[in-house]
Formats: structure tokens, sequence, C-alpha cells
């Protein structure tokens, strides 16, 4: 029962709980139920026998450009190649897709070049992909790294 796939909108409650369980880290933004379920179609999810173990989620933001954003990994399973599973699932969804260039905004650029992204600066990307960051408790002092892979 180990699967990447697509989630159920019923899974989007164990989706916010793993997300929760990340942002309480400092790792990632924590996100509304109700921005889940309208974004449930961006995500991928990890199922395994213990139930939700992992998810990403590819946001489009333009016709060339997309962002792989709440990538979060359940605790006992990270190190274990899962959250580079679901990474791949977001790229391999951008290229079917046609999409250009897919870029994250991360605290983890090392786990992003593994896997054939570039650290640029964050002043490159449009205006568009700092939305969110309003909502972020450290901004404007933004501690992320941007980071960016040419499909």
């Amino acid at each position: 029962m180990k699967t990447v796939r697509k989630p159920k909108l019923t899974e989007m409650t164990e989706v916010k709980k793993l997300l929760d369980a990340a942002a309480a880290q400092g790792a990632l933004l924590r996100r509304p139920i109700m921005e889940l379920y309208e974004f449930a179609r961006d995500f991928h999810v990890y199922v395994d026998e213990a139930g939700m173990g992992g998810c990403a989620a590819l946001h489009i933001d333009m016709a060339d450009l997309a962002e792989v954003r709440s990538l979060a990994v359940r605790e006992d399973l990270r190190g274990s190649g899962i959250g580079a599973r679901l990474l791949d699932a977001c790229l391999n969804e951008a290229r079917r897709l046609e999409i250009a260039r897919v870029y994250a905004l991360t605290r983890q650029p090392t786990f992003f070049k593994h896997h054939g992204f570039e650290e640029v600066d964050k002043h490159t990307l449009p205006h568009k992909v700092f939305q969110d960051c309003m909502k972020c408790p450290l901004f404007p002092d933004c501690d992320e790294v941007a980071v960016i892979c040419d499909l």
C-alpha cells in the first residue's frame, strides 16, 4: 500500500496535520484547511500502512512557471527517500503540463540541489510568487532560499 498518488478530498485533514507538524518546526507556512481543499488538486501524497506519510504540491503561477510547495514528510519517514518521490511526482506533473521552470522557496536548498535545482536570487522571480510571503511571520526578513529547475 506504500504509494505516491493524488489525495482524496477526505484526506486533506490528514495533509493539514502533516503540514501543521512541519510548520510547528518552522519548516513551512501553516495553511488553513479551506485553502487545502481549494488547492487539493495541486497535491501529491505518500500513503503507507500507518496513514499519511508525506505530501507536496505543484502550484502553477503562470504558463511557464510553477512552485513546489508544502513538501512535508512524517518524522519517522524522513531520510527514507519519500521527499524525493514526492518531488519527482511534482516534477513529472510539471513536465506533463509542459511547464518550463519549477521553483521552490526553502530552508533546505541542498535537498533541491540534489534533484537538479539551482540556487537563484529570489528577487529574480516574478513578484506574483511572493503573495504567500505576506502571511509569513518572518516577512519581510525571509530566511528562505530560492531554487529553480529548468525542465
